[in-house]
């Protein structure tokens, strides 16, 4: 479904994030100007539409008047070094033309309950393998998770099986041994946050706050 960058009305102009309905049921606006005082206009209308498009939720952010609306997630911006258990190492296979549709559904399969978490689809393919840094991780013989380190930030990581994150996090981390990571999470991702404190990450930022509509 094809989003919307610039979705104007009389109230204003947001961008609408249609693509998530088909497979999450979730529609996104992010405003981007209103009118003084006709934020909540702006927001409603873009509402109506998303739900026309069918989506079943819809969360916004970009505008202080919203702030009053029930809370969705708060999108955190995390930093810390990489460093390296060897005792936690597992195997890196990197993700090739042959693979790269399966570990793009395990990817969306793990992230399906994440909140904020965007589908990866079939055009994103390309983009997956235009640089190294996609990988599955692999102990005798098993999954253990999947992970992608681009440009020093870490995109996705996702344990396959439960308890192995913190094997999964080391390995993807190897690959950057004494560098800065960055990672984004959603503040509902609790697990996943108290993972990251664990290995050092600290919170440095807000990028986002969604509200509900």
């Amino acid at each position: 479904m094809k989003d919307f960058p610039f979705f104007a009305t009389e109230y204003g102009v947001a961008g609408l994030i249609l693509k998530e309905i088909p497979y999450r049921g979730e529609a996104y606006i992010r405003i981007r100007e209103a009118v003084p005082g006709a934020a909540e206009q702006l927001v409603e209308e873009c509402a109506a539409f998303c739900r026309l498009a069918g989506a079943e939720r819809v969360y916004t952010q970009g505008h202080p008047e919203l702030s009053e609306r029930p809370l969705h997630t708060v999108m955190l911006e995390m930093r810390g070094t990489a460093w390296v258990d060897a005792q936690k190492l597992a195997c890196l296979f990197p993700v090739t033309e042959g693979t790269v549709a399966r570990w793009r559904q395990l990817c969306n399969e793990a992230m399906r309950p994440v909140d904020n978490a965007a589908t990866l689809e079939t055009r994103d393919e390309e983009d997956i393998l235009r640089e190294p840094g996609a990988y599955f991780i692999h102990d005798n013989g098993q999954l253990l998770g999947i992970g992608w380190l681009r440009d020093g930030t870490l995109q996705t990581v996702a344990a396959m099986r439960r308890g192995a994150g913190e094997r999964v996090m080391h390995t993807m981390m190897s690959l950057a041994e004494g560098e800065p990571i960055r990672l984004e999470v959603a503040s509902t991702n609790r697990r996943a946050i108290r993972l990251y404190e664990r290995l050092g990450f600290v919170t440095v930022g807000e990028k986002s706050r969604w509200y509900c509509l």
